[in-house]
């Protein structure tokens, strides 16, 4: 079998004369090949004559059940068994792929009405490196229906306070509210949705819808073409501004896709409508923004102050009042603060949320309980040191009390000098002081270190040099002055 470009070729060289032989060997055929083909008054590829096989005799059969059900090539398998095919498997499955061509399912082009719908979703952007953790970055974008204008969040969590927090800060950002957003089943939004029927919703998320007035609208499950217009949106934003953009820190990601998304994504010319999604908007019809305000995003969370008086959270640890160790509170949490109330609702501890692991943040007035609760028992203790020191102790407290302004440091110093010189010792100044009527502790202070200085009495000398040492050349003693004396009396 030739292909068409050597049949024409063979007929070119047979009009310009040439012999079959000469095409032959300028074409790389054999002669008999060429007399064939120079013969062919137009190029007919030779088929080669179909084969019967085993399952010829079953075609219309398999027609008929895949007319009747989508059925498997293994459920037809067991079918014509019952038929008595012998075949096997692998040809079956062959025949039913040419029967039963793959079908590429039809979708429409949905219309929006300005102001009518908006679309959500959350997309990935990697992993981010924050107070030495690493987390996964994730973004919220919301895209209005009518006129494909587009609102860019980033987070690090999809959890439901920060989808209804990015909800709230999109209907913010856009001056008003759609009538109806368009979600897919994820279990901040959709509890359960069975297929072919309705969809349950979260009750946060209708309380959230409900405050803002907007109906949600729940997609068929992995049916993503019914919001096909935020699924769009969310490849933009990775191919258009994620694509070669270095992740440095959380606000300069934030910062950077809000510029993009108002200088960039809002302004192009968008495919589909042939208009900027920033002219459009001028003619989308939202709903006001409720007059009661914003919607409190927070989602609560029960747990237990520790004997640390700490409340471990997300992989951190928040502190609350000393006197709330041990008991159980009520933890509200949205992006960027973490609230804990006691079990009468009352606020007791207001932290800025972090995203780290394991890190500890503290307010210090919550320990200044604590403190002052354990200052009070040492100073009771330290009292009770001074009072065990002599009975005159007492006494020379109240005088103490009387004379002098800081009594109690006065109390403190001189038993710290009772752990320094001895109980025996302080005892002693103390009686002396009290002698002389010199209270404060600087006098007892001084008494100690005087006694502390005192030398002991000189004892028996010892020579420690050699004998030979101490051979000295001393004149003869003059006993004249003894008989003078002597005259003189």
């Amino acid at each position: 079998m030739i292909n068409y470009e050597t049949y024409a070729k063979i007929g070119a060289l047979t009009r310009q004369g040439l012999t079959p032989s000469q095409i032959a060997s300028d074409c790389g055929l054999d002669e008999r090949t060429v007399r064939l083909w120079q013969g062919q008054a137009a190029y007919q590829p030779r088929r080669s004559p179909a084969k019967t096989g085993k399952l010829d005799a079953h075609r219309q059969s398999i027609v008929r059940h895949l007319a009747e059900h989508p059925y498997s090539a293994t459920q037809l398998l067991n079918k014509l068994r019952e038929d008595g095919y012998t075949g096997g498997y692998g040809i079956l499955k062959n025949m039913v792929r040419q029967l039963r061509p793959p079908r590429h399912e039809a979708y429409l082009s949905l219309a929006f009405g300005p102001g009518e719908c908006a679309q959500v979703d959350w997309g990935n952007a990697g992993t981010l490196l924050v107070d030495g953790a690493r987390r996964r970055l994730s973004f919220f974008v919301m895209v209005l229906c009518h006129s494909r204008m587009m609102y860019l969040e980033f987070t690090l969590l999809e959890r439901q306070e920060q989808f209804l927090e990015c909800h709230q800060n999109a209907f913010l950002r856009f001056g008003g509210v759609p009538r109806r957003v368009m979600v897919d089943n994820l279990k901040s939004a959709v509890l359960s949705h069975p297929r072919g029927m309705p969809a349950v919703y979260h009750p946060r998320y209708l309380d959230f819808a409900a405050h803002y007035g907007f109906e949600i609208r729940a997609c068929q499950p992995r049916r993503a073409n019914e919001k096909g217009r935020v699924e769009n949106g969310v490849g933009y934003v990775k191919k258009n501004f994620l694509a070669g953009l270095e992740l440095t820190s959380l606000a300069a990601v934030q910062a950077a896709g809000r510029a993009w998304a108002d200088q960039v994504a809002n302004r192009r010319l968008h495919a589909a409508t042939r208009r900027r999604p920033d002219e459009l908007f001028a003619g989308e019809c939202l709903q006001p923004l409720p007059a009661s305000g914003v919607y409190d995003t927070g989602a609560e969370r029960d747990a237990v102050a520790t004997s640390l008086f700490r409340v471990h959270f997300d992989g951190n640890r928040y502190s609350v009042p000393a006197r709330h160790a041990g008991t159980r509170v009520s933890l509200r949490a949205s992006i960027g603060r973490v609230l804990i109330y006691s079990r009468d609702r009352e606020l007791i501890a207001t932290h800025a949320r972090t995203y780290g692991r394991g890190c500890d943040i503290t307010d210090p007035d919550h320990g200044c309980e604590l403190v002052r609760q354990r200052r009070q028992a040492r100073d009771q203790h330290t009292l009770k040191c001074f009072l065990s020191l002599c009975g005159e102790s007492a006494e020379y407290y109240r005088q103490l009390s009387e004379r002098r302004a800081n009594a109690f440091e006065h109390v403190r110093r001189i038993a710290a000098l009772a752990e320094i010189y001895g109980q025996e010792k302080t005892a002693r100044a103390i009686r002396d002081a009290i002698e002389f009527s010199a209270y404060s502790s600087e006098y007892v202070t001084n008494l100690l270190e005087q006694r502390g200085r005192l030398k002991p009495e000189p004892g028996i000398l010892h020579v420690t040099r050699g004998a030979d040492l101490l051979e000295l050349d001393l004149p003869e003693t003059d006993l004249s002055i003894y008989e003078k004396g002597n005259d003189i009396r």
